[in-house]
């Protein structure tokens, strides 16, 4: 995780922070006992900008854990220019978390008012790249800290695509300066449903812009390898963890979890899994 290249060093966010968890209600419990736990992130739409923060998340705050807000609804791959009151909402928690970065998808999630409850995979035509490039200027003009971008799964291809994966995220993450925030899960999802080879692909990503990684579980249903973030996360991609390691270690990884939590026993085992594949110490 980095606070920017301009961020002092013992400021939050210069990491490396190891391993971490998504924050969610709850879990909120779970998340509080974990020792050695340095950094988690919370869906930025679920807190407020204003008031008091959520009592599990102040209390991480006031242990020093850093938090730092993801973001879901921005449409930053939309045709139409990103909503204002959505960039500030999302800068104001930056703000109220006193976070290093923020992040969001590269995806759209509304077209003509309609929001779809989903984030929907873009062409990779120069003009889906444009529009990203546009979006994202526009954010990062009233963000506070930097923002990572995080690629999603999706289960095809577009028929116009002009861009491979590597390249089409190259020039958008070129073009804005942006973080990356790579998930190794929708890699793996990826290379499974599209016919891809996930090994290249991390050869050919600036893995030194990677602000951290997601790392979730999965399930095979109709023929498809779904990114579900309700089950365990499969030995493939924890395999691709450490390969991704061995050629650029991030400086954190997070474990997402977004539902049939299992006991704390199996996340504990999950979250030590993680820092075995990563090399980095166990929070657990």
């Amino acid at each position: 995780m980095t606070g920017g290249p301009t961020a002092p060093a013992d400021q939050p966010g210069t990491g490396p922070y190891g391993v971490g968890i998504g924050w969610r209600p709850e879990i909120a419990g779970f998340v509080a006992g974990l020792p050695g736990l340095r950094f988690v992130e919370v869906v930025a739409e679920t807190v407020a900008p204003t008031g008091a923060l959520p009592d599990g998340l102040a209390e991480l705050r006031g242990r020093g854990v850093t938090v730092v807000p993801h973001g879901v609804k921005l449409s930053l791959g939309g045709a139409e220019p990103v909503d204002p009151a959505r960039v500030a909402h999302l800068a104001g928690v930056a703000t109220a978390l006193d976070a290093p970065l923020v992040s969001e998808h590269i995806a759209f999630v509304r077209a003509g008012g309609v929001e779809a409850g989903h984030l929907l995979p873009l062409p990779r035509s120069r003009e889906a790249v444009a529009a990203v490039v546009a979006n994202v200027r526009r954010a990062q003009a009233e963000l506070p800290v930097p923002l990572a971008l995080e690629p999603i799964a999706a289960l095809f291809d577009w028929p116009d695509d002009e861009l491979d994966e590597a390249d089409f995220l190259t020039e958008i993450l070129d073009a804005t300066g942006a973080l990356l925030l790579l998930d190794v899960a929708n890699v793996h999802a990826n290379a499974r449903n599209r016919d891809g080879d996930p090994l290249a692909l991390l050869d050919r990503l600036p893995l030194e812009q990677m602000a951290y990684v997601h790392v979730a579980g999965g399930a095979e249903r109709g023929g498809f390898y779904h990114d579900t973030h309700t089950d365990p996360v499969p030995a493939e991609v924890l395999d691709l963890v450490g390969a991704l390691c061995a050629r650029h270690r991030p400086p954190a990884l997070l474990l997402e979890r977004d539902g049939r939590y299992p006991p704390g026993a199996e996340l504990r085992g999950e979250l030590d899994a993680l820092a075995a594949a990563s090399g980095y110490p166990v929070v657990t």
